[in-house]
């Protein structure tokens, strides 16, 4: 391992945008029901940038509907209840990812999945796509979520790792000021969602990764 990084014994992982391409999946869910109300469909192109937000993201773009506002909660229960019936159809890992962490296996570090996506999602769509993480933590697992760093320190905690021994990775802002908060150094996914218009060189992330397989060379482990 590169002598930067060796105190590293654990790598956690952003969910969507980051370990898995899920955006299709949210967007036909959201489209489904634009369609149902006689709407036209939205391009991928202009959900896919919404991503990580989730539910948040996927209604702002098909009814401009924001928490907080009348009429939001009943579109956010549909927009789930239609989700879960669709997550597994299209979404998959980026690819390079499963390599990526079979080379954190082999050198002996451990690897777990912090998430905004509530563990209604997280647990059933990982355990199908054969993403072993040591610890899945959800948006809803500590009743905190990003960028609040508990739900980063409570994976740290079930990896039985320091937090200042973990590198958090992922493609959103939030992730990185998580990262930060919970005292671990910080990895941009910039493969992922990022956000719109969205200048991930100023987030002041340790490391920028502009591939899955450049952890690995980052790390010293390729």
């Amino acid at each position: 391992m590169a002598p930067r990084w060796a105190q590293l014994r654990a790598v956690l992982f952003d969910l969507d945008g980051t370990l898995i391409d899920s955006a299709e999946d949210l967007a036909r869910a959201a489209n489904t029901m634009r369609a149902e109300r006689g709407l036209a469909l939205l391009p991928l192109a202009q959900y896919r940038p919404h991503g990580g937000s989730g539910a948040r993201g996927m209604l702002g773009q098909a009814f401009g509907s924001a928490p907080g506002q009348a009429g939001y909660e009943e579109l956010r229960r549909e927009f789930l209840d239609r989700y879960e019936g669709m997550m597994y159809d299209r979404t998959r890992p980026f690819a390079g990812i499963e390599a990526e962490l079979a080379g954190l296996a082999a050198a002996g570090l451990a690897w777990g999945i912090v998430t905004n996506k509530a563990e209604r999602f997280a647990l059933p769509l990982t355990a199908a796509l054969g993403l072993a993480a040591a610890a899945v933590v959800g948006g809803d697992t500590t009743g905190h979520a990003k960028p609040h760093p508990a739900p980063l320190l409570e994976a740290a905690r079930r990896l039985g790792v320091p937090p200042q021994a973990c590198l958090y990775v992922g493609d959103d802002e939030r992730d990185v000021v998580a990262g930060k908060a919970a005292g671990m150094a910080t990895a941009v996914a910039a493969w992922g969602y990022l956000g719109a218009q969205a200048d991930h060189g100023c987030w002041g992330a340790d490391i920028e990764l502009a591939a899955p397989g450049d952890l690995l060379k980052q790390l010293g482990l390729a």
